[in-house]
């Protein structure tokens, strides 16, 4: 088991068919002890339940800096110590770029971007005081490509911001003992997506997708294990794209 003896804080875990409690899932199957922080308390303490006894649910406001505070407080006390933080929560709208008023320009960028200062901001002093840690963030092959099926421009601007913040967090927490990087999935099947696309779009989609298929919350759970392991021990400021293809770079 790659993770045996260790702990991990996922954000935006809740959702049974999202990316956040795939990982929480695997991350237990492999030996960790999990926080699951979401909006959505009940949500979070039910996934957590799911998940077995050692586990658990915390409501977490992301875009809040005196709620991650407090849920990180909460996560410490409960676990003992926090090795891994995945800075999963994440949200999307599909509009165009005429179309994204300031109450949605503040709210994507509030939740994807804010959220992922916030919440580092409230587990790195216990990182440090540690003299190490692995903290993943949730960006997207938007960023990239310069847009996505179903996020905006707004969408696209916040997950590129969380890969030059992961980069910066990366080469300043290095000296500390702490790894920071980035997951960039394609169009992945979950919730978010789902009942969305039509047959024509997906076969469409799958046009411009080497691997020929459409990604599942298990393909970003994975990538997300190899970065909060041992076996990404020299790895920091990395960007891991989980996209079959879509964008070759």
């Amino acid at each position: 088991m790659l993770l045996e003896g260790k702990t991990a804080v996922i954000s935006g875990a809740a959702s049974p068919r999202g990316i956040g409690f795939a990982a929480a899932r695997l991350f237990a199957k492999h030996g960790a002890r999990v926080a699951i922080l979401d909006l959505d308390e009940k949500g979070a303490k039910d996934a957590a339940t799911s998940l077995g006894p050692d586990h658990l649910g915390i409501r977490c406001n992301v875009a809040d800096l005196e709620e991650c505070k407090h849920a990180a407080e909460a996560a410490i006390a409960a676990l003992g110590q926090v090795d891994i933080l995945l800075n999963n929560a994440g949200i999307t709208q599909p509009v165009k770029t005429m179309e994204i008023d300031e109450a949605s320009w503040r709210r994507i960028v509030d939740v994807n971007l804010t959220g992922v200062l916030y919440l580092s901001q409230a587990f790195i002093p216990h990182m440090r005081s540690r003299g190490r840690g692995s903290i993943a963030c949730m960006s997207s092959v938007s960023a990239q490509r310069g847009g996505g099926i179903f996020g905006g421009p707004h969408y696209s601007a916040a997950k590129a911001g969380v890969l030059g913040l992961a980069k910066a967090m990366a080469r300043e927490l290095g000296p500390d003992g702490i790894r920071v990087n980035c997951v960039t999935p394609g169009l992945i099947q979950t919730d978010i997506t789902g009942g969305k696309l039509t047959d024509e779009m997906r076969q469409d989609i799958l046009k411009g997708i080497p691997l020929n298929r459409l990604g599942n919350a298990e393909d970003v759970a994975g990538a997300y294990l190899f970065l909060a392991s041992d076996l990404s021990a020299y790895i920091t400021g990395a960007v891991i794209d989980v996209n079959g293809g879509m964008l070759i770079h």
